[in-house]
């Protein structure tokens, strides 16, 4: 499939209006208050460049939280659980409107193409439902997202301007609760899945983890931006790449370890 252009659009009217009910603080923002005026051509480019990017992670992270709400309901997991998990969704749309906004606050996102068909590794459909919902817990949570929360946090707590900080505060606010997610089901699961089946999800972590020593793997061969903090909004990149190495072996690889589920790394 050709890929497509990343971009994004409001409906507005009613549906905009009910959708800032469900969320009143993204218009609290203190948008219009980023002053880039003396700010170098390179630095923007960094930034309106991570922010977009982010923009584009939080999008794929919806279809993964929208496979695995279809997943948890199709193997009946325990209603209270499914419930915490509708909500994810609609977090990862508000935090895909933070970091887009963000980036028009520097000037405007970067072109980004996409293939709409490879966002997201789906689970395989002849899993039976039990693993398939495990599955994404697994990949999608116990490894994306649990990832998320001290990196997200760090970079919260490094950002100086208040516009930057308050959007990362809101999505370390969200992530939270998606992170812990994944073992939450785990701990539930747990006496219902084989040692075939914790074999299985071993290997979809491993895949998982992968994925993400790729793409730090490209950040280090990349050269380091050099920036102030305040425009970019984002952490330096060897601080970051080290707390990720950490944050992978205590939040991801000894909790999954801790449930049964086998990880070669």
């Amino acid at each position: 499939m050709t890929a497509e252009l990343f971009e994004l659009e409001m409906l507005g009217g009613p549906t905009e209006r009910r959708f800032r009910k469900l969320r009143p603080e993204v218009e609290g923002m203190p948008w219009g208050t980023l002053d880039i005026t003396s700010s170098d051509p390179a630095t923007l480019l960094a930034a309106r460049t991570t922010w977009t990017t982010a923009a584009y992670q939080e999008h794929r992270t919806g279809v993964a939280c929208a496979i695995t709400l279809r997943a948890l309901i199709e193997a009946r997991a325990p209603l209270d659980l499914i419930a915490v998990a509708s909500r994810f969704p609609l977090d990862e749309m508000v935090h895909v409107e933070l970091c887009a906004r963000m980036a028009m606050e520097l000037g405007g996102g970067i072109e980004l193409h996409f293939d709409p068909d490879e966002m997201i590794l789906d689970v395989d459909p002849k899993l039976p439902p039990l693993l398939r919902a495990a599955d994404c817990a697994v990949r999608f949570f116990c490894v994306g997202e649990a990832i998320s929360i001290p990196l997200l946090r760090a970079t919260w707590h490094f950002a100086k301007h208040p516009l930057p900080k308050a959007i990362l505060g809101r999505i370390v606010k969200d992530e939270a609760a998606h992170g812990v997610f994944g073992f939450t089901f785990l701990d539930w699961a747990g006496p219902r899945l084989t040692d075939e089946d914790r074999a299985y999800l071993g290997k979809s972590a491993d895949l998982a983890i992968a994925f993400l020593n790729d793409q730090w793997a490209q950040i280090r061969r990349a050269p380091a931006p050099d920036h102030d903090g305040d425009t970019l909004g984002w952490m330096h990149t060897a601080d970051y790449l080290a707390l990720a190495d950490r944050s992978m072996q205590e939040h991801v690889i000894a909790p999954l370890r801790a449930r049964g589920i086998p990880i070669t790394g």
